[in-house]
C-alpha cells in the first residue's frame, strides 16, 4: 500500500473512535446478514465478543499498515478459524462488501473515492492472504 492510502485508512479510521465499537460492529453484521441470510448461522447467536472482535482486528490491522507483512501469521491463523467455522473463499466479497458500506455510511461526507480505493485494497489485501492461508498445496 502507498503512504498515501496509509494515510487515508488511518485517517478515516480515527474519526471512528468517536463512535461506541457495538455500534459500527452492529451495523457491518446486519448489513451483513440483511444482505446474504445465509451467513449468519456461521456465527454466534451472541454477537458480543464477535463485535468486539472486528473492531480488535480492524484497529489492529489499521495501526500496522505500514508493517502489515508481520501480521501475516496471525491472518493465516484467523483464516483457519473461520475455515473450521464453515467460512468459505466467496464469503470473504460478502464481508468486503459489509466492511465497505458501514465505512461509507459511518464516514459521510469524509468518504470520497480515494478513500474507497484505499480501504477496498486493504480488504482485498487481507482477504486475499486469508483465501492463500486456507488453500491447500497441491502434494
Amino acid at each position: 500500500m502507498t503512504a498515501q492510502e496509509i494515510k487515508l485508512i488511518k485517517n478515516s479510521w480515527s474519526l471512528f473512535r468517536h463512535v461506541k465499537p457495538e455500534i459500527v460492529a452492529d451495523t457491518f453484521y446486519s448489513r451483513l446478514f440483511f444482505a446474504h441470510p445465509e451467513l449468519r448461522p456461521l456465527f454466534p447467536k451472541d454477537m458480543t465478543q464477535q463485535y468486539e472482535k472486528l473492531i480488535v482486528t480492524l484497529t489492529t490491522v489499521v495501526a500496522r499498515l505500514e508493517r502489515l507483512h508481520e501480521l501475516t501469521e496471525d491472518i493465516a491463523a484467523m483464516a483457519s478459524r473461520h475455515s473450521g467455522y464453515g467460512v468459505q473463499a466467496s464469503h470473504y466479497a460478502h464481508v468486503g462488501e459489509a466492511l465497505l458500506w458501514t465505512l461509507e455510511r459511518g464516514l459521510g461526507n469524509d468518504w470520497d473515492d480515494k478513500t474507497a480505493a484505499a480501504w477496498t485494497k486493504c480488504y482485498n489485501i487481507l482477504a486475499d492472504t486469508m483465501i492463500g492461508a486456507t488453500v491447500e498445496t497441491p502434494q
